[in-house]
């Protein structure tokens, strides 16, 4: 069978493609750009803006081909409210639009479509199961919600469509957000926290992202929605302490009231100075922790990553960078 990724040339594409492949099937990658990656010997590569529906017309898709929708703007780099909705909404919304509809023309009828968990905005009830009430805090979340919408429209007629919500998708070559975080260990700075610190933090690999999208194909692409987080998040202040220690640093963990920080940054956001989306700090000091079980349920899915080892591996790579090394994973993409 064959299998087109758009996007795959991004961060989750570049962990799913060859996954795909060492399992026998044909590979199509159909992405703005084209890395340098080693596993393009063995996979067709097609030059693809996911916005203009004439290219996405030309990546050929046929009846029976397993597509993948990888392809999506995210926080990073942060915008300016003025801004946010021409930067959103073409990729995210029209993009999904375009390939669903050169989907149909072409007959085929299985897709695997990454959205967020920032559709959910404000945590009702924690652990958040995927009947969590939606009510996105921003144009990002809310671009990813009417892809949603627009899945439920087209299973209506005919087509299966696999929905992952993931977490902060982190793992080499994504800092995006983080970085901002290393470098104030690296200076020895305060690490100013949102709140207490005592809430939970959940980070999703990106290699177990991409073993969803493969289990969901394995599993005949079922018509659902699935959370991607890790198991058993750590609170934020364990999680940077950790951080903080085996980096050596002299940084302390700088407590705050959550509702001061986030009127600050309202202002600052409304001034066109943003530090933060809104869509990540009116959150930062919630329950904010999606229940996996679903996935382990139905796709026999089960995160192996730990949010410990991977803000550690994240740190790693940054340093690496910083002193003149080189990143295995290539480019740098960007973050949630």
């Amino acid at each position: 069978m064959r299998h087109i990724i758009f996007g795959g040339d991004g961060f989750v594409g570049r962990h799913l493609a060859p996954k795909l492949l060492a399992d026998g099937h044909e590979v199509v990658v159909a992405d703005i750009v084209k890395s340098d990656l080693p596993h393009y010997r063995g996979i067709e590569f097609v030059r693809c803006d996911v916005t203009d529906p004439a290219s996405v017309a030309s990546v050929g898709i046929r009846a029976d081909d397993m597509v993948y929708n990888l392809s999506a703007k995210m926080l990073s780099p942060l915008q300016v409210r003025a801004k946010r909705r021409d930067f959103f909404w073409p990729v995210n919304f029209h993009g999904t639009e375009n390939i669903i509809h050169a989907m149909d023309r072409a007959g085929a009828a299985k897709l695997v479509h990454f959205t967020t968990d920032m559709i959910y905005g404000h945590t009702v009830a924690h652990p958040m199961t995927e009947e969590h009430p939606v009510a996105p805090l921003g144009e990002y979340g809310l671009s990813k919600l009417k892809t949603e919408e627009l899945a439920v429209e087209w299973r209506e007629r005919g087509m299966r469509i696999s929905l992952f919500r993931p977490r902060l998708i982190i793992g080499p070559g994504r800092l995006g957000i983080l970085e901002k975080l290393f470098k104030l260990i690296d200076l020895n700075l305060p690490v100013p926290m949102i709140g207490s610190g005592r809430n939970p933090y959940q980070f999703i690999s990106v290699f177990d992202c991409a073993e969803a999208a493969r289990l969901a194909f394995k599993a005949g692409v079922p018509d659902e929605a699935y959370n991607l987080g890790s198991l058993n998040p750590p609170p934020v202040r364990k999680l940077l302490g950790d951080l903080v220690r085996h980096a050596g640093s002299r940084s302390i963990l700088l407590p705050t009231p959550g509702w001061a920080v986030k009127r600050t940054l309202d202002l600052l956001d409304l001034a066109n100075m943003p530090i933060m989306d809104p869509e990540q700090y009116l959150i930062a000091d919630e329950e904010c922790v999606l229940d996996v079980s679903k996935g382990e349920r139905q796709l026999g899915w089960v995160p192996k990553h730990r949010d410990e080892d991977m803000l550690i591996a994240a740190y790693r790579e940054y340093r690496l960078r910083k002193n003149g090394g080189f990143a295995a994973a290539g480019r740098q993409v960007p973050a949630e």
